[in-house]
């Protein structure tokens, strides 16, 4: 319980000195700016994502457990790999090219990334099949012991 509460205290602390940092050391038209970027997300979050992901998982329901679960890990991944990649297609080109680290179709290798994700996705739903294909064969060979109760 005492590591409960001095890891509360140095949580709360290491905040209050963020909150301090950006009122001392951030100028205010960029605070301003920092607070319309949160209310914006709060809202995209709320408007946007939150009833997109309820009716993706309303569609799910009717997906077979077995590809539901790959499917759901695949759309995650999916998801994460987008968000990253967004602000670098939205401010892609906006420095000149030889200020410029990286130079790259961010689009491009987006899609790149996400066909690699579906592909291993249908790999790995592929590989179950086949395993659970194959166990019914091994299961159903004459074993010396009867069955377990729970399955009669």
């Amino acid at each position: 319980m005492r590591t409960r509460i001095a890891l509360g205290v140095l949580g709360v602390a290491l905040g209050l000195f963020g909150v301090f940092r950006l009122l001392t050391q951030i100028d205010t038209p960029d605070l301003i700016q920092l607070l319309i970027w949160l209310v914006v997300a709060v809202a995209l979050h709320d408007g946007v994502l939150s009833p997109v992901l309820l009716a993706v998982g309303a569609a799910l329901a009717r997906i077979p457990a077995r590809a539901r679960a790959v499917l759901q890990a695949a759309l995650v991944v999916g998801a994460l790999i987008t968000v990253i990649a967004l602000p670098l297609i939205h401010r892609a080109y906006t420095l000149p090219s030889q200020k410029a680290i990286l130079r790259q179709d961010y689009g491009a290798n987006l899609g790149i990334l996400l066909a690699i994700v579906a592909g291993g996705a249908l790999l790995l739903y592929a590989f179950r099949v086949v395993r659970t294909w194959r166990r019914p064969a091994e299961v159903s060979a004459p074993s010396a012991a009867p069955p377990p109760a729970a399955d009669r």
